[in-house]
């Protein structure tokens, strides 16, 4: 009788019955094709050939490449997921490419997709929720079915106003208390005692800060003379969009737009600018660009207060900035990563009581401009 039972135990998982629960994309790898699987990984591009997967500038919403960690690269440690017609307008990258390090479920029949390891036949997908602040059940945020629920199905202008609701009330700052928010919420990961500096990605004493050249100073990312909000609370005290910079480099930077090339900025490897416009390096790119999308839903005029809008030009004046387009592109090219998650959640939960949109739904990006 014991015979029996393992044989059609060994029987029913052949035919590829499902197992309960999920398995890593590392398991789905070496799982037989014809197996009925259920895996959970990272979104980490769209493959177009055997060995090719694009990681930007996505041209196709007909595949996904999953993977066991958000930031992989190695297409052998990648698994090709066949997209039916029925999710090329949710997940496909080409019109979603802010869904880019975003945790999904994948139901589906293990089989070779462009003679590669993949998942065909899907019957099930689905957005999962992390550990640490990433994507949520089933909308992409850590708070489903209540922080986000009154903008579940809108988009365009609807969208944008729902997430001003949602966002607007929050606790405000004194100009002088954000030297300690900042402490806490850019804090380097590596060393309790220092902060990350956004620009340059220096890790400095959390004390050193002032005014003098080697300190590091407060920098409002939407420069707070696009709309003339100084240091007031409210858009000029807004956690979100302030962070830690060497002092010389906030200087160089000042009221630039952002957009794309000019000279390197020697203090900040990686940084550009010229006389109207001003680019990070590539690892803050995406950072800044759902730092300005904030503000522009965050501040829309009501109360009394400015009425922030991005612009796709640079040389902006008044409550502007620009380049939308190229924020657009930084957004995608430069995923939400760990850090972001992080420092949302301690300003959600420490500090203001509200948080990014788009670091919990990088996707409202494309839904919205």
């Amino acid at each position: 009788m014991v015979v029996f039972v393992f044989s059609l135990v060994f029987i029913l998982s052949a035919h590829g019955v499902q197992a309960a629960g999920t398995i890593t994309v590392g398991d789905a790898l070496y799982t037989p094709n014809g197996t009925d699987v259920a895996v959970e990984g990272y979104i980490v591009g769209v493959p177009v050939g055997i060995d090719t997967v694009e990681q930007s500038n996505f041209t196709s919403d007909y595949a996904l490449a999953v993977a066991d960690d958000a930031s992989e690269t190695q297409v052998d440690d990648m698994i090709f997921v066949k997209l039916d017609s029925e999710y090329r307008s949710e997940y496909g990258l080409q019109n979603n490419p802010g869904l880019m390090g975003t945790k999904i479920r994948i139901d589906g029949t293990r089989d070779d997709y462009f003679a590669h390891q993949g998942i065909e036949y899907v019957t099930s997908l689905s957005k999962v929720s992390t550990d640490d602040g990433g994507s949520g059940d089933d909308d992409g945020s850590t708070y489903t079915g209540s922080y986000y629920q009154d903008a579940e199905g809108l988009s365009g202008y609807a969208l944008k106003q729902s997430l001003h609701e949602i966002i607007d009330d929050h606790t405000e700052l004194s100009y002088s208390n954000v030297w300690d928010a900042l402490r806490h919420t850019d804090e380097d990961p590596s060393n309790s005692n220092n902060v990350l500096l956004l620009y340059s990605g220096k890790s400095y004493s959390k004390y050193d800060n002032g005014g003098y050249v080697d300190d590091w100073n407060r920098e409002h990312v939407w420069a707070k003379s696009h709309g003339d909000f100084g240091t007031s609370m409210g858009a000029g005290t807004d956690i979100h969009h302030l962070r830690p910079t060497d002092v010389t480099v906030n200087s160089a930077r000042g009221n630039l737009d952002f957009d794309e090339g000019g000279s390197a900025f020697y203090e900040a490897p990686g940084t550009y600018y010229d006389g109207d416009s001003w680019e990070p390096r590539d690892a803050v790119k995406g950072d800044v660009a759902r730092m300005i999308f904030y503000m522009a839903v965050r501040y829309e005029g009501d109360q009394g207060e400015l009425d922030l809008e991005i612009a796709d030009y640079v040389g902006t004046s008044g409550p502007y900035l620009g380049r939308l387009s190229v924020l657009k592109e930084w957004h995608a090219q430069d995923p939400v990563d760990d850090f972001e998650r992080n420092r949302n959640e301690v300003i959600f939960n420490d500090y203001q009581g509200n948080r990014n949109p788009f670091i919990d739904h990088p996707e409202y990006v494309e839904q919205i401009w």
